[in-house]
């Protein structure tokens, strides 16, 4: 009788243990079931990346600027290698080893090592890397679990030492190269140590460059091994898409060297340029001094001066007299004036409670509207200003731009300064219709003359000729209309930026006038020995060819004081060659030159003499065909 109460006992304790099992069992299944089998899928599962390569850099030609080469990182886990070193010592040997014998192998091995990698690759390398055995050594004794040993080594070298050597591993890496160097790097930029675009075109494109990266999923075993016919999720890389720049490579180099040149001859503080060709308002070179080049020593330029900065499009200045000719336009397209009327210009002129003079001391003098302009009066052109009005010319200053960003496909543009016609004093207008009390960028002033240049239409400047995405919106008609002019009303001269390639237009002023007043302008650079029908920049002119242009001189604000410096300026030129048949707009800005431009400080005050180099170089590259005779301007009357 107890026997058989015991069997009934364990008989229930058994069926206890067996529903609570069947239902820890079913807890497990059904609650912790799906967690615990995907935490076993991550342990298994392998993600793979494929690197997109990034997109191509060229200019108008299909000159590489910039360009991504494949290359391998020599990497290693340092505490992983040695452990695995001394077991290997021991599988090696048919005696037991003692620690210190195991130290001596993993020593030597090291040793050997960091002797033999450099020395593979400087073999096998035209490019010499300065790599240092004992910096090698360090690593591999580093007590980490992640070294980089060497970067931008080539795939097959990096191959043939990963098998050489155990626990190498040869890494994926994209190599950003810049063949040029300094050449066009404050438009271009460059990318980040992680492939991301940190500066200049190479940030703002970053999505069209960058691409999109690949993926796919394979399952291992405990020891690492891939599980055949595992693969799954495969997702192909989309590498990044290339971008043709309308930069002229070859101009942009002459251009960059002629103004380091002209900085260091000047003692100026910088010096930028820009050129357009005239018709489309495409940037042809764009440079500034003191470009850091990023195949060197980044930090070690950034101490010397050097910067990424695009100054042509970022820092704005007040341009002084170059600015006049938005004056001349106005009062020629408003019928105020013509190119040959005479005027009575005095020394000096009262505007409100202002008195300006001009750059020179003078009596009453007979000048004409092109002599006003060609020998910088700021007097003539106040009076000219005047007759036009206040209002009036605040308009043409919103047509040609002033005050607003021109849209050019880079970061970081500024719009410069306009004042607001609200807010206008009676000296205001002392001061904007000579070029003082406004700012603007090189790439502004370029514009302006752009637009005259062209008939009086300002196209909006490019720098983007054409991009692999722009050419798959064309074929597939995406928004984009063949040959739409898209010239705009110049009340909407505010108005947002257009697509790459279709640049927006805007009426400014007749062909007429644009007409008149590009041939009006040849008396700043005509010449005169008797020297009164002569310009403020003789020395911007070029033999055989007919060129219009402007000098300008700005006072810079004295920090100290808040008013005009009498001893730091500005000094702009730009200038159209040539002027029967417009080709091309160079704009140049020197900021505080201590003397002239050309060796050994000569050249005068003026910009003039670094204009007539880069336009001259132009016209004979291109073998532009002379001018035809064009007449001389009278300036002074008898």
């Amino acid at each position: 009788m107890l026997m058989h109460k015991r069997l009934r006992l364990i008989a229930a304790l058994l069926l206890v243990f067996s529903v609570v099992l069947a239902g820890r069992l079913a807890w497990v299944q059904v609650v912790w079931g799906p967690d615990l089998s995907a935490r076993a899928e991550d342990q298994r599962a392998r993600i793979y990346v494929d690197p997109a390569r990034r997109g191509g850099v060229v200019d108008r030609e299909g000159k590489q600027i910039a360009y991504t080469m494949q290359a391998r990182s020599l990497t290693v886990s340092p505490t992983t290698l040695r452990k695995e070193l001394r077991e290997q010592a021991q599988l090696e040997s048919d005696e037991r080893l003692d620690d210190e014998q195991k130290d001596e192998y993993v020593n030597a091995t090291l040793l050997k090592m960091s002797r033999e990698i450099p020395k593979m690759i400087e073999e096998a390398s035209e490019d010499k890397q300065d790599l240092k055995s004992k910096d090698l050594l360090d690593k591999l004794r580093a007590d980490t679990q992640y070294e980089v040993l060497v970067r931008n080594v080539d795939p097959d070298i990096a191959a043939e030492i990963s098998e050489r050597f155990h626990g190498v591993a040869a890494d994926h890496q994209d190599i950003r190269q810049y063949p040029n160097g300094a050449i066009g790097e404050n438009v271009v930029g460059r990318v980040s140590m992680d492939g991301t675009g940190q500066f200049g075109l190479e940030a703002s494109r970053d999505s069209t460059l960058s691409g999109i990266n690949g993926r796919s999923t394979e399952d291992v075993s405990t020891n690492g091994q891939v599980i055949p016919g595992t693969l799954r999720d495969e997702t192909p890389a989309v590498d990044g898409k290339d971008i043709q720049l309308t930069l002229d490579l070859d101009l942009q180099t002459f251009v960059q060297q002629q103004l380091e040149q002209a900085k260091n001859n000047s003692r100026a503080e910088s010096a930028e340029a820009v050129v357009l060709d005239a018709t489309t308002g495409e940037v042809l070179a764009m440079a500034n001094t003191d470009t850091i080049d990023p195949n060197g020593d980044i930090a070690k330029q950034l101490e010397d001066g050097k910067h990424f900065d695009n100054r042509s499009i970022s820092f704005p200045y007040e341009p002084g007299s170059v600015a006049k000719i938005i004056t001349a336009a106005a009062a020629i397209e408003e019928g105020i004036t013509t190119a040959d009327e005479v005027h009575t210009v005095p020394g000096s002129i009262q505007i409100a409670d202002v008195t300006v003079n001009d750059a020179w001391p003078h009596g009453p003098l007979p000048y004409t509207t092109a002599g006003i302009f060609g020998k910088s009066s700021n007097v003539g052109t106040l009076q000219l200003a005047e007759k036009l009005g206040q209002d009036k010319f605040d308009e043409y200053l919103n047509k040609f731009g002033i005050g607003a960003t021109t849209g050019i496909e880079l970061p970081n543009e500024s719009s410069g300064l306009r004042p607001a016609r609200s807010q206008w004093s009676g000296s205001t207008f002392a001061n904007l219709p000579i070029g003082q009390g406004m700012s603007w960028t090189t790439l502004q002033m370029a514009s302006v003359f752009q637009t005259l240049a062209n008939g009086g239409e300002r196209v909006e400047p490019r720098i983007i000729k054409s991009s692999a995405e722009d050419d798959a919106k064309k074929n597939l008609g995406e928004g984009h209309e063949a040959n739409d002019d898209k010239v705009k009303d110049s009340d909407d001269a505010n108005g947002a930026g257009a697509s790459d390639d279709e640049p927006e237009k805007t009426r400014v002023v007749s062909k007429e006038t644009a007409k008149t007043v590009v041939d009006m302008f040849r008396a700043t650079v005509q010449a005169d020995p008797a020297g009164l029908n002569n310009g403020t920049a003789p020395d911007a002119n070029i033999e055989g060819y007919n060129i219009s242009g402007k000098t300008g001189t700005a006072q810079k604000v004295d920090p100290n004081t808040g008013a005009y410096s009498n001893s730091a300026y500005w000094i702009t030129f730009a200038g159209i060659a040539p002027v029967d048949d417009p080709r091309f707009v160079v704009a140049i800005m020197l900021d505080e030159p201590e003397r002239g431009v050309l060796d050994g400080g000569g050249g005068g005050g003026s910009a003039g003499p670094l204009f007539h180099q880069i336009a001259s170089w132009l016209l004979d590259r291109d073998n532009v065909p002379p001018s035809p005779p064009a007449p001389e301007l009278t300036l002074q009357a008898p």
